[in-house]
């Protein structure tokens, strides 16, 4: 079984469903997990939200957090999760947004920024939030991928650390 594979059986057996809220990776997050026989019983919905405009229009992004941080940012990363969970029943929303190339003098090649979103039901008023960076080296598609797992496989080890009381 494959480290995909093993996210989805936890994702199972701990009644996960995900809406996904992606940048860089351009929905290959939940095509990712998509690949898994049975993943419809996962899968609620992806935002594909490449612009600016559209990480406003689609997830409701404020322009302050785009103006006071980077596009490739961890505020503008959770920004989007919590906007994509206030649209879906899932209970687990994940973003990212990064670069894969030297396109933004300001940030490394590679840079992904992340953010985990986790409901206790639709109307959870008061989430939990878990940020993070990382960057990862090779080709804009060896990028993408590794961002894409790197995202599902985070979902775990947040979930447990959240049921340990582990605050972010």
């Amino acid at each position: 079984m494959n480290a995909i594979e093993q996210v989805a059986t936890f994702m199972r057996e701990h009644n996960l469903t995900l809406v996904t809220a992606e940048s860089c990776t351009a929905g290959l997050i939940s095509a990712t997990l998509a690949d898994v026989p049975g993943a419809g019983s996962l899968l609620d919905c992806a935002f594909v939200v490449y612009s600016v405009d559209a990480k406003k229009r689609c997830l409701g992004v404020p322009q302050s957090t785009l103006a006071a941080h980077n596009l490739t940012s961890e505020a503008v990363a959770r920004e989007m999760a919590l906007g994509a969970a206030r649209k879906s029943p899932a209970n687990v929303a994940v973003a990212n947004t990064g670069v894969t190339d030297d396109t933004d003098g300001s940030v490394p090649s590679g840079t992904q920024c992340y953010a985990w979103v986790f409901k206790n039901g639709p109307a959870d008023a008061h989430p939990t939030v878990y940020t993070a960076t990382k960057r990862f080296s090779g080709d804009r598609n060896r990028i993408r991928e590794a961002s894409a797992e790197f995202a599902l496989c985070a979902i775990v080890e947040h979930f447990l650390a959240r049921q340990s009381g582990l605050q972010p």
